[in-house]
């Protein structure tokens, strides 16, 4: 109802529903979510609806006076939602899978709920400790340099571009060297925050994508000879197309005797290095900044990504403002609006800090695990079927194949025809020239059945001569 003594013809409420019709749609929205991931098994692994029907169905005239909210979320359950990949489906093996674990969702829904903001220590000061602390479990328990301070970011896109800025503050201009294996996104951040194009190296990789360390060495000799300076080097601790691992205590080495600044990507796959064995990640104190996704392999929801400095206040010298609105607000324990170019930051910690605390970080790095030994039985699995070829094997989750003698072409058909049959999504890609069919397989809930099934599909497809 208005309210007359503001004089104002708008009630205070017109924005709100009733508690009890909130709570009746809070628990639709819960029940329709369980019911989403209970029947995620038998349903598509990704669903691309029609550009035309999809419009007309979910738009049409600006909505001026307002419909049902039972109406728009069912819209939203079962046609907005429902179109689109499904990456923590346990089929789903393209790209890289986001499959986010049931407690990590809870977290997120209560953070929602109450409206969580990190930016300031004066404006969330429980926030921003969540923020602090699960950054600092993971650096511990991944071996980071115990001097390294961190910050929440979306994803590995931006939480590299941010770890490029820091570097040029804190190491200056020069040459930026990656990999063709890089992920596209860090060359892509580094030319949008201005650097020349002329001062950027791809270096070539060898069979299974790995950037050797001599191939670094000679590249920064050849600069140096020709008059330019060397000053951040990109290196990768799970490449996207083959899961290789760069050399990263000789890469360290490398940078610290030029002067280099060392950036690790590890956005897919760092979480690996939780394992007993490391799975082969080593030298991860070498690193200067080092990047990792929660929402990756770590089962979070969209969106988090890590990015973690060495330096002690490389962050705030980079980023820090202090301007006279918020000078209230400032100067607590940590105010993380200056450690990247975000302000205003919802908490992506509240998710991640109740995951950890849950089941605790053995139990994550068994998850892990398991996602390793499944790329291990999918090639195992290749390596039967007579129509199918391993190219690179099993690394950290990921394995590329290809139909025996098939082309660019083949490959194209193969990857369009088994998406399209639902059952399960693949991604094609290119290694070392070649067209290849590749699997990644890091969702704990994916079963052996899932991959004799996904496996025999490809074989089915390819040897029926499908064309795009």
């Amino acid at each position: 109802m208005t309210d007359q003594r503001d004089g104002l013809q708008v009630p205070p409420d017109v924005l709100d529903l009733d508690m009890d019709a909130f709570r009746e749609f809070g628990y639709w929205v819960v029940d329709r979510t369980v019911e989403h991931l209970a029947s995620l098994r038998e349903r598509p692994a990704v669903r691309t609806g029609d550009a035309a029907e999809l419009e007309q169905i979910l738009g049409g005239e600006v909505p001026r006076a307002g419909a049902s909210l039972a109406e728009g979320l069912a819209l939203l359950a079962d046609v907005a939602l429902e179109n689109q990949q499904h990456g923590d489906h346990p089929r789903y093996f393209a790209r890289v899978p986001g499959p986010s674990s049931q407690v990590a969702v809870l977290g997120e829904w209560m953070a929602t709920g109450m409206q969580s903001i990190a930016s300031s220590w004066g404006g969330g000061s429980g926030t921003a400790t969540l923020e602090v602390v699960v950054l600092d479990w993971l650096r511990d328990a991944l071996g980071l340099a115990p001097t390294s301070e961190g910050v929440l970011l979306s994803g590995g896109s931006i939480a590299s571009t941010t770890g490029l800025l820091v570097a040029r503050a804190e190491n200056g201009e020069g040459v930026l060297y990656l990999s063709d294996q890089t992920h596209s996104s860090i060359g892509r951040g580094a030319l949008a925050v201005g650097w020349p194009a002329e001062r950027v190296r791809t270096l070539p990789t060898d069979a299974l994508g790995a950037l050797m360390p001599d191939v670094l060495e000679a590249a920064i000799t050849s600069d140096l000879a020709e008059g330019d300076r060397p000053a951040v080097a990109v290196a990768t601790a799970g490449t996207t197309n083959t899961g290789a691992v760069d050399d990263l205590p000789a890469f360290g080495e490398i940078c610290r005797r030029h002067g280099l600044w060392l950036h690790v990507d590890g956005a897919y796959g760092g979480p690996a290095a939780l394992a007993p064995d490391r799975n082969g990640i080593r030298g991860l104190e070498c690193a200067d900044s080092f990047v990792l996704d929660p929402h990756k392999w770590l089962f979070q929801p969209y969106d988090v990504g890590c990015l973690w400095v060495c330096e002690p206040g490389a962050l705030e010298r980079t980023f820090a403002m202090h301007p006279e609105y918020l000078r209230d607000a400032q100067g607590g324990r940590v105010d993380l609006h200056n450690r990247s170019l975000e302000l205003t930051r919802r908490s992506r910690a509240a998710k991640l800090w109740l995951t950890l605390r849950t089941y605790g970080v053995d139990a994550l790095a068994a998850a892990v695990q398991r996602g390793v030994a499944l790329a291990e039985e999918a090639q195992r699995l290749v390596e039967r079927e007579a129509r199918l070829e391993v190219v690179t094997p099993a690394r950290l989750g990921v394995l590329t194949f290809a139909v025996k003698g098939a082309d660019d072409i083949v490959h194209a058909g193969v990857t369009e025809a088994v998406n399209a049959d639902g059952y399960a999504a693949i991604t094609g890609t290119v290694v070392g020239g070649r067209s290849v069919l590749r699997l990644c397989t890091i969702n704990p809930r994916t079963t052996v059945a899932d991959l004799e099934g996904t496996v025999s599909l490809v074989a089915r497809v390819a040897g029926a001569g499908v064309a795009p």
